[in-house]
């Protein structure tokens, strides 16, 4: 009975160190406080979102750059669902990125809805991110200021992949090139994908 509590106590009490780590890896982006967000990362990890695939410190490069660019991210967070195995977790939440744009003068608003997946892993006693993941459910571009619009050509969104075409199409604006073929829920076969590899980190 008492390795069984005192199991349970270990378990809550890395569960809430993982959840911390996301939120403080997620809050650092917002502020640009760079230095506390490239500590969340092992220096071996992994990052593959819309914009970006490379390592975790790259990612706090590029975030740094981003912010340069003027596209200055926040982000809407669910909670977050812990999953432990052993010295390894998968940690998982929903997530909305709001970035503001102006397009032809307009202010707007880009919001982009994914499942955040998070892979950490312990060493040397500490939690820090393995692997960033993100399956893309939906997005949208609305005028900050209602009775505002601007005009764009429907035919440059399309090209884009209905899960994340609005992001794709703002991020081909401010000079990147978005990868057409991440994990969204337009194509469940690449969110199967996904698991599966985050899975047989984890060891299930």
């Amino acid at each position: 009975m008492t390795n069984g509590i005192s199991k349970t106590i270990r378990d809550s009490a890395d569960i809430t160190l993982i959840t911390q780590l996301i939120l403080r890896e997620r809050t650092s982006r917002d502020l640009g406080d760079w230095e506390q967000m490239r500590d969340c990362f092992h220096p071996d990890s992994i990052v593959r979102i819309s914009w970006f695939n490379g390592s975790g410190p790259d990612f706090v490069k590029g975030s740094i750059d981003m912010a340069r660019r003027g596209m200055l991210a926040k982000h809407r967070l669910a909670p977050i669902l812990v999953d432990l195995y052993g010295d390894r977790a998968v940690a998982s939440l929903t997530g909305i990125i709001d970035i503001p744009m102006v397009i032809d003068g307009v202010d707007l608003v880009l919001s982009a809805y994914g499942r955040f997946l998070y892979r950490v892993e312990r060493r040397d006693q500490v939690w820090r991110i393995y692997g960033f993941d993100c399956i893309y459910q939906r997005d949208e571009l609305t005028p900050a200021i209602l009775g505002t619009s601007v005009m764009t050509d429907p035919e440059q969104i399309k090209k884009f992949r209905p899960s994340y075409r609005n992001l794709c199409y703002c991020l081909s604006l401010t000079g990147y090139t978005p990868n057409p073929d991440l994990p969204g829920e337009d194509r469940p076969e690449t969110a199967q994908k996904l698991m599966a590899e985050i899975n047989a980190w984890a060891g299930i």
